[in-house]
């Protein structure tokens, strides 16, 4: 069980109370890259390609922060009805990152069943300054409170960075009645445990087998009757899989659990993969 200190607890009050965000259900899914082909086409029938994601997708690289003794990743792990997750997101190719870069700085937070999420974007020298707790901004309205929230997160419970994930993700959006629906396939998940520059070439790990991906469906709401029957018949798994979990079990930085060692989720999927396959960057 996570033990939580006055000081932790407090910042989870305040946080708690003044929430800002979208909210969203999710559902994850694993499926066999041999069924991607089907997934898309069907998705692609009733649902338009991502902005930024048509000609095969984009690379989505995250940096994780959290405690000394992993109190975000124990959150996850056992199921606590309110949680969250401080972290530094790039979408785009990591080998052209510059100081001057477009990022994000998120808290991706769980509330019961409803997932929420708020972030603001900084130059990548800003972001990682703040996440850090060296960052002195000025800025306006909501933007001015996240940042604060950041920064009293960082400083309060001694927020460093623990692990990076990576991914190539294709997305595609909700129109007409489906509008606030979002599918991603996210294939190739891997990950590391430093050299924590998002442009540092250095070896990865593969976190789930490459020949799986994961399938996130998002909606405002409830989920569409066609996407169950879609993934029916596509016989893809329900998961509760966490890529930072994934992480930081894969570098046994904490013990597994079930369900989230690449061996079990290969016997959970069926498959026989080489689990122990690694990946460059």
């Amino acid at each position: 069980m996570v033990a939580h200190s006055d000081e932790e607890r407090s910042v989870v009050t305040e946080t708690a109370s003044a929430l800002h965000a979208f909210n969203r259900y999710e559902i994850k899914y694993l499926a066999d890259e041999r069924d991607v082909p089907a997934l898309r086409a069907a998705l692609r029938d009733r649902m338009a390609a991502d902005a930024h994601g048509d000609a095969g997708g984009y690379p989505v690289t995250s940096l994780y922060y959290d405690t000394r003794n992993l109190r975000f990743y124990w959150e996850k792990i056992e199921g606590l009805k309110f949680r969250r997750k401080l972290r530094l997101r790039l979408y785009g190719d990591p080998g052209e990152v510059t100081e001057e870069t477009p990022v994000f700085v998120e808290i991706k937070q769980r509330v019961n069943r409803v997932t929420q999420k708020r972030r603001i974007r900084l130059p990548y020298h800003q972001a990682r300054a703040l996440c850090a707790g060296r960052l002195d901004i000025s800025l306006e309205g909501r933007q001015q409170a996240f940042v604060n929230e950041v920064s009293e997160l960082v400083t309060k419970l001694d927020l460093r960075p623990i692990v990076t994930t990576g991914y190539n993700r294709e997305a595609f959006v909700g129109t007409d009645s489906d509008l606030g629906l979002r599918a991603t396939i996210d294939h190739r998940v891997h990950g590391r445990d430093r050299d924590f520059h998002l442009g540092a070439v250095t070896e990865n790990r593969f976190i789930i087998p490459p020949h799986l991906c994961i399938v996130e469906i998002k909606a405002n709401e409830r989920i569409p009757y066609w996407v169950s029957d879609l993934t029916a018949r596509l016989n893809m798994s329900v998961v509760r899989i966490s890529k930072y979990c994934q992480s930081v079990e894969a570098y046994r930085l904490a013990p597994r659990s079930r369900f989230q060692s690449l061996d079990d989720i290969a016997d959970f999927a069926a498959h026989r993969p080489d689990s122990r396959a690694e990946v460059q960057s």
